[in-house]
């Protein structure tokens, strides 16, 4: 049966894949319609938002997966995984845009109709609304997967408004200011490409096994050194796996503890971080002879 955070997160995505849809049709035909490039880019913004969505379904699907023979740490990585894919598709789309924008802006146009003005309107809100609700659900479930797709709704709403702010230039200013249009696609494509950017890092860094921030691992320290016969924590390496931790960690104890003492102690060590920090899903506990102090 799904996890509650499965759950919820699937609740996410599948709302935003649906209003995608919904809106990459509606656009789609506003803009062909309505002679908008800059609404045409729009729509092709959303369509990468729908392959998006499914991306982030599918990695939060196998993230679930309980550990096997073959993973035994799990399937975690299938998260940032699917966020890193989706940052390239922001890539891409901004590319796609601006390139499709600069390569039409020498060509005759005919002015965008005025009523395109009233989709963007209501898609500006919709995506908007959207954003603010996958971002919450992000930070309770912490997914980087649920979170990138938050921002790809925030990129789709800022295209649809600079789709707005092109289109309005081209019908107040007229036949002169036709190219506004594009321009304002083209402006859309490098706040687009610049989000990608902002999202692919954060998810190679947890690829690449990037150690969490300093705070986290401080407190992981703090709760070892409250074990009775903990007599120091030499090393205390953090690594992410979706949205639980791995801790590796080097204990100091007396050297004339007896295996069996220290090995009760370092599982104190292992049940006390995982009780007061219920994201640490599992600890590795090396005991090392506390070495004397030079005089």
């Amino acid at each position: 049966m799904p996890s509650a955070r499965l759950k919820r997160s699937l609740r996410a995505t599948f709302l935003g894949l649906a209003v995608n849809v919904t809106l990459t049709v509606a656009k789609f035909l506003a803009g062909s319609l309505g002679h908008s490039q800059a609404l045409i880019a729009d729509a092709v913004e959303s369509l990468a938002d729908i392959f998006s969505s499914m991306i982030v379904w599918r990695g939060l699907v196998v993230a679930e997966t309980p550990p096997d023979e073959d993973h035994p740490y799990g399937h975690g990585k299938a998260e940032p995984l699917a966020a890193a894919l989706v940052s390239v598709m922001l890539l891409v789309a901004a590319g796609s845009i601006a390139f499709n924008a600069l390569h039409s802006l020498n060509e005759p146009r005919i002015a965008p109709s005025p009523w395109t003005l009233i989709i963007l309107i209501v898609v500006i809100g919709a995506k908007e609304t959207l954003f603010r609700f996958v971002l919450r659900e992000s930070e309770t479930v912490s997914s980087s997967a649920v979170e990138t797709d938050a921002w790809h709704h925030r990129s789709d709403a800022i295209t649809s408004a600079a789709a707005f702010l092109g289109i309005s230039i081209s019908l107040v200013g007229g036949k002169d200011y036709a190219a506004a249009d594009n321009w304002a696609a083209v402006t859309a494509a490098a706040v687009i490409a610049w989000n990608g950017w902002r999202l692919l890092r954060p998810a190679f860094n947890e690829l690449m096994d990037r150690s969490p921030d300093r705070e986290l691992i401080e407190k992981i320290r703090t709760v070892a050194g409250t074990i009775p016969g903990v007599d120091g924590v030499e090393k205390c390496f953090v690594r992410k796996m979706g949205y639980q931790f791995f801790v590796d960690m080097h204990l100091e104890v007396d050297p004339q503890m007896t295996v069996e003492n220290s090995h009760r102690i370092g599982h104190e060590v292992k049940n006390k971080i995982r009780a007061q920090i219920p994201s640490v899903r599992d600890v590795l506990i090396h005991i090392e002879p506390l070495k004397p102090v030079a005089k």
